[in-house]
């Protein structure tokens, strides 16, 4: 059962030590990068517009040294002899044999010769003693991806053999050894980038993008691919290959940057910048807002005197800075906010006319209606008014026999008897005069 249990503990100690050993800031397997920077970059028209894209990760250097840009090394910090220090006990590059610094140490302390093929760098330490209690470090470097990865383990001794054990402490392992035994500090990491070297100048690729304003990401277009051997392709027509263009020492400074002379209003829109190191694990993505704006004119404002000659300058006064007064025209944006205003103000005026005219005519279709009925004033009724009319009805019946001296008068006579009755509306006149 004890020895169960500590199986079961190596397993977990050689897990934590596997995750967390190694980490990177992308994951190889998504094929998404990961956007680290945005920029807005404004520049005039006509000038040259410079796009920063570094990274010191892609920096792509031919090894000379037989592959000496992958080592371990363990350290210890020990309080034995109480001077608190720390110790370097043996190191290993990827190509190398180990080295181990202290006589002492030599054939009592190693790591696997196929570490860096396995993956396993645990230390093994022969007939341990009260001296090699402390606590030591396993210490991974990649130079040439600049990853840094550190695992610490605390080494007990002890004369009692019950008291061998293994714990976790909450911030690293503890293991309690018996003096006079043999044991070994896990350190375990089976990345492909610590057991395997590919050809990295054929996994380091560097290319930009250019998305036109109002279209996605997905739909960009490809200006520039850059490989580390060598290789490069341009892609649109001559003259964008010719105005945009990144430095032939790219890979060997690790400066991306993106230079775009003559710059036109077309040029507008997101660049992104993409930086893919397969073997290292990286993939990065910077964007970069572009806008073009119109060059600034300056007028100097000089203040002329009366006098032909300059007065003498005084040795003992002290002179001041130079001040220039600029004046800077006025934008296009200022010219149409005014005219804004102004279009504005004539619409509500326009509409303000309508709305009278409007009225106006609907008034005159009305016509001016006088109301008998006032306010205040008594109803006139006509049937209080007598009216004593003749009955004239006898005498259109009755025929007028008068005698003539002549015909034509007799004529007359009765074209005047044949003429109809007038009739006199006798309330119009009334309200005619009541009216005035």
């Amino acid at each position: 059962m004890k020895q169960l249990a500590k199986l079961l503990l190596w397993q977990i100690l050689l897990q934590q030590s596997s995750v967390c050993l190694y980490s990177v800031p992308a994951d190889a397997s998504n094929p998404d990068s990961v956007v680290v920077s945005v920029l807005n970059i404004s520049a005039t028209l006509g000038s040259q517009a410079v796009l920063p894209c570094k990274s010191y990760r892609m920096v792509w250097t031919q090894d000379r040294l037989n592959d000496r840009q992958r080592v371990v090394h363990w350290d210890v910090y020990s309080k034995y002899y109480g001077d608190n220090k720390m110790e370097r006990l043996c190191d290993m590059y990827s190509a190398g044999d180990q080295r181990v610094y202290s006589s002492y140490n030599r054939g009592r302390i190693f790591m696997p010769q196929n570490a860096f093929t396995d993956g396993n760098f645990s230390l093994v330490i022969k007939d341990v003693a009260e001296s090699d209690e402390g606590t030591y470090s396993c210490n991974l470097h990649h130079h040439y991806c600049h990853l840094y990865e550190t695992v610490k383990i605390q080494l007990d001794i002890t004369k009692k053999a019950e008291d061998a054990n293994e714990y976790w402490d909450g911030e690293k392992p503890v293991i309690v050894a018996l003096e006079g035994s043999t044991v070994m500090l896990p350190c375990v990491n089976r990345n492909h980038i610590w057991t395997e070297r590919h050809s990295e100048e054929e996994q380091q690729v560097v290319h930009w993008d250019r998305q036109p304003p109002g279209v996605p990401h997905d739909r960009a277009d490809r200006l520039i691919d850059l490989y580390a051997s060598g290789e490069r392709r341009s892609y649109g027509p001559l003259f964008i290959r010719q105005k945009m263009n990144v430095t032939d020492t790219a890979f060997a400074l690790g400066d991306f940057s993106l230079r775009i002379s003559e710059l036109e209003s077309a040029d507008e829109g997101t660049y992104s910048c993409h930086l893919h190191h397969h073997y290292c694990g990286l993939h990065e993505r910077r964007i970069y807002q572009v806008s073009v704006t119109e060059p600034v004119r300056e007028t100097k404002v000089v203040n002329l005197t009366t006098h032909n000659v300059a007065p003498a300058i005084d040795p003992n006064v002290v002179r001041g800075h130079n001040v220039i007064n600029v004046i800077i025209p006025e934008s296009r944006v200022h010219f149409f906010q005014q005219l804004g205003y102004i279009l504005a103000t004539l619409l509500l005026f326009i509409v303000f006319l309508i709305i009278v005219v409007l009225i106006t005519r609907k008034r005159r279709q009305r016509g001016y209606e006088y109301n008998v009925k006032k306010h205040g004033e008594k109803d006139v009724n006509l049937k209080e008014f007598t009216v004593d009319t003749t009955d004239l009805t006898q005498y259109k019946s009755e025929d007028i026999r008068l005698d003539y001296k002549n015909n034509i008068l007799k004529e007359k006579a009765e074209q005047a008897r044949s003429f109809p009755a007038k009739n006199i509306d006798l309330d119009k006149d009334f309200r005619k005069e009541y009216c005035k």
